[in-house]
């Protein structure tokens, strides 16, 4: 059984607005997408699209690498 809930799609407006600075906060401090998904039973897809909207700065694929020492 997946744990996913049912598809909740904002409409625009104040509601969205309101998510969508929430979700970027979260973000900018550091917040993986993925885990704001799970945090709030969203897809990827969706809270990307919040943040795209929001007007993320959005950080490059693949988290830290190590120096090639």
């Amino acid at each position: 059984m997946s744990n996913k809930t049912k598809a909740r799609r904002l409409a625009p407006g104040p509601d969205r607005d309101k998510v969508a600075q929430e979700l970027r906060k979260k973000y900018d401090s550091g917040t993986s997408i993925r885990a704001l998904a799970q945090e709030t039973g969203r897809s990827y897809g969706g809270v990307h699209r919040l943040l795209k909207d929001a007007g993320v700065a959005f950080r490059s694929r693949g988290g830290n690498r190590r120096s090639a020492d």
